[in-house]
Formats: C-alpha cells, structure tokens, sequence
C-alpha cells in the first residue's frame, strides 16, 4: 500500500514539476538552451539537482521544489540580464574567448590556460572541414567552447569552374606532436626521417623537440608551430571581446 501511494506521489511530482521546469526555461531565454555559457550551464545543473532530489526522495516537500524552481529561474533572469547592462560583471561570470591559433602557428599559452589540448583543436578543426591549420588565419574558442575559425583569405573558397583548375586535396597529416615524431606518418608518405630533419633544418629547426606540432600534405608541404616563438606571436594578437 504504502508503494502504491509512493508511486502515486511520484506521478503527480513529475506531471507537476516538468510543465513548471518547461516554463521557467523558456523564460529563461533560448540562449540558455542553445549555448549553454558556464553561468546558464551551472543554473542547469543546480535545475537538475532540485529537481532529482524531489522525484527521488517523497519526503521533500514538493511545495519546496517549486518554489526554488521559480527562484532560480528568477535569479538567472536576472543575472543574465546585468550582464548585458554591465560588461565588467558579464566577463567575471564567463570565459573570455581565447585565440588559439594565429596564422596555421599554434598558441601554446593559450591553449595551456583553458585547458584544450592539441587533439582537441584538431578535432574540432576536421568538424569544420580544416585539415591544415596553416589554411587557418585565426582560430578562437569562444566563451561556450566551440571553435571560430577565419580561414585566410587565399583559402577562399571558389569553384572548380572559376579557376579552371583541378582540385588538389587539403589533406595534411600530423608529423610531429608537441616534440614526438610520428614515424609511421613518414612511412606512409614514403618520405624518411633524414628528409624531415632536412626539411626543419631550411626553416632553421635543429630540435625537434621545440616543435609543437607539424603537419605534411601528399604534396610533402610542410607546416610546422613552434614553441619559442609564442612571445613575439601573442603581441601581435589583435584584442577579442564579449
């Protein structure tokens, strides 16, 4: 008997609370939805936990629940709305978005402090059909975590018919990963080690392990991001805002 009533208290919470949970998220705006900024992400979360905890245990007062509901619904409103009006409040409460790579070179010190690795951006570089960074005149995470890329501009894309010309692929491959060399990468391109080295030695490369990252193409073009140059690289940046 007493699981029956359980049961029946559980159906009422959620034919209750979801209808309310809709509301307040449309009011909430469809920002919160789409994007999810780090502030609207933790509203969803603490949303969630609220909610979890009144299906879960009948002994919270379902009364409870609804009104913390409203209020942090209310409160994100609010929230979202002094971050519009106040700018300095908006970049305290959010990611600022971040330059990662600027003109095909990676930024170590950028990608250090929000934490992406190499392997991230590169992921989310073949997303947006990149597969050669040095195609890429800048790349930003933004505040949500997706990737903004600005191709350069001779990497415009145009037609076959334009140009007259037959399409050569884009495809490059990571040779060398913060200072690893990937031999296997060499092999199937039917190039050696000595090549390679070679090739670092015109662009004044004697170590391979200041190279960050560095990518052939089936046409042997090498691309290569170093790490020493960061400094020179970072003051040429021009200045990302909200």
């Amino acid at each position: 008997m007493d699981l029956a009533k359980e049961l029946v208290i559980l159906f009422f919470r959620i034919i209750t609370v979801l209808p309310l949970m809709i509301f307040v998220t449309i009011m909430m705006g469809r920002r919160s939805i789409a994007e999810l900024p780090v502030f609207d992400f933790l509203v969803v979360i603490t949303l969630g936990a609220v909610v979890g905890a009144d299906l879960a245990d009948p002994n919270i007062d379902h009364i409870h629940t609804g009104v913390a509901v409203i209020l942090i619904g209310l409160f994100q409103i609010v929230v979202t709305k002094w971050k519009i009006s106040n700018r300095t409040f908006g970049r305290l409460i959010t990611f600022e978005p971040t330059i990662v790579i600027h003109n095909g070179v990676f930024l170590v010190k950028n990608l250090t402090k929000i934490r992406y690795s190499i392997d991230n951006i590169l992921q989310m570089l073949r997303e947006n059909d990149i597969f050669d960074v040095s195609h890429v005149e800048l790349a930003i995470v933004e505040a949500n975590g997706q990737l903004t890329i600005h191709k350069k501009t001779s990497k415009a894309t145009v037609t076959l018919e334009d140009m007259g010309l037959t399409k050569s692929t884009d495809l490059s491959y990571p040779v060398v990963i913060e200072g690893k060399l990937y031999k296997e990468v060499l092999e199937q391109l039917h190039l050696s080690e000595d090549w390679l080295y070679q090739e670092l030695s015109k662009l004044e490369i004697n170590d391979i392990k200041s190279v960050f990252f560095a990518s052939l193409t089936d046409q042997k073009q090498l691309h290569v991001s170093l790490k020493s140059n960061q400094v020179s690289i970072m003051k040429k940046l021009p200045p990302i805002f909200h």
